[in-house]
């Protein structure tokens, strides 16, 4: 399943879908503009209906409130609720696992559960395969999964669930990730400023950004980077198990040890990214050139261990690095972030440490700010662009 997952999402392919990418991007720097105390169901839509094109190719949603995003945002949580360790005496009594249905409830709601999502996944999945059989031949991972089942012999309910479970990791994770970079918008207001000016001079302002920029616009690829690394949204990782024996550093780990990665620590270490490792600052991941710079060791490039380690490395990282890239650059293009003010203009307290556990992920706690058109003309060219991709 992994492998399968690899190939419709891995760096080569993941260019396939720039153009939903984009129109999401337009649409929340737009809803933003509009609707500025919003913004954070502005994020959630973005990357629920961004991660809903690109695993089912659906059409854009208009609420964070869609149905199909409501049943999956329900799994999750339920997933979730399951997943925190000690949630079920079955994990300190492996021997329960042999109790009866009709004696253990939770044995009775994991069954019934699994009959629930099978459906909802199915059905999302067979709507894809309708397509397909018609000819229609739009990328989609769910369209790259059907094609290429036969050679990964996966059966049609495999098949579904692994597409379920890429766009219910890929969703909340990545609006997480945007509501933690609004948030170092108005905590490093400094690095806002530098971004655009990476924009001006390199997009200016008669048109928007595009993927084209990508190799042009260094810092923003750097803001990727460091958003991810300043604020992890699994700061204490996924558990692994240990495939055998192993030694690190003195310390006997057995084989079938559950191991949990302490992300939040790997990132700040100061030995690695500086003593200033706990503020934002993406250009800690530029060279002496302005270009990006070479990430530590074992981090697949990423700069940073957010995405997991090894075997497990997030499946989907290139698919939500593109998506961060696209949202930062059209947002910051068009906007202006600010931190909001009482009636006295003083400015607001802003909390950069406090954070709410939210499903899969940690989401900094609840703030206002204020987005303003960062020049006259954004918003008009804003709506050009929108109705020229018929959004």
């Amino acid at each position: 399943m992994r492998k399968a997952a690899h190939e419709g999402l891995n760096k080569g392919v993941v260019k396939d879908f720039h153009e939903p990418q984009a129109k999401e991007a337009l649409l929340l720097a737009a809803g933003g503009l509009a609707e500025p105390k919003r913004w954070d169901k502005h994020l959630r839509r973005a990357a629920a209906s961004m991660v809903l094109s690109v695993v089912y190719d659906q059409p854009t949603i208009k609420s964070e409130e869609d149905n199909t995003v409501k049943l999956i945002n329900d799994f999750v949580q339920r997933l979730t609720r399951a997943a925190y360790p000690g949630a079920h005496l079955v994990e300190f009594f492996p021997w329960m696992r042999y109790i009866p249905s009709r004696f253990a409830k939770w044995k009775r709601d994991a069954e019934d559960w699994y009959k629930q999502d099978s459906a909802m996944f199915e059905g999302l999945f067979n709507t894809v395969h309708a397509n397909v059989a018609k000819g229609d031949d739009r990328p989609s991972l769910s369209a790259t999964l059907i094609r290429d089942s036969g050679r990964h012999q996966l059966s049609m309910r495999e098949n579904s669930w692994l597409a379920g479970t890429m766009y219910a990791a890929g969703a909340e994770t990545t609006s997480a990730v945007m509501a933690w970079w609004t948030l170092a918008m108005l905590a490093y207001p400094e690095t806002q400023a530098r971004a655009q000016a990476e924009l001006d001079a390199v997009v200016g302002r008669t048109r928007l950004p595009t993927f084209a920029d990508y190799p042009h616009l260094p810092y923003i690829r750097g803001m990727v980077k460091e958003a991810l690394r300043w604020r992890p949204v699994d700061p204490v990782g996924l558990p692994h198990r240990s495939i055998e024996d192993d030694w690190y550093n003195g310390m006997f780990i057995p084989k079938g040890t559950v191991c949990i990665a302490n992300v939040w620590h790997l990132n700040r270490d100061p030995e690695i990214y500086g003593e200033d490792a706990g503020h934002f600052n993406p250009a800690r991941h530029l060279d002496a050139n302005g270009d990006i710079a070479p990430g530590p060791p074992d981090t697949k490039e990423e700069s940073h261990v957010t995405y997991g380690f090894g075997r497990r490395l997030c499946v989907g990282r290139h698919v939500a690095n593109n998506s961060l890239f696209i949202d930062i650059a059209i947002v910051l293009w068009a906007s202006k972030i600010e931190r909001k003010k009482d009636a006295s203009g003083q400015l607001l307290p802003l909390d950069v440490d406090g954070f709410v556990e939210d499903g899969l992920v940690v989401r900094p706690i609840p703030y206002d700010c204020d987005i303003t058109p960062r020049f006259p003309e954004a918003a008009g060219l804003l709506a050009q662009e929108i109705e020229l991709a018929g959004l």
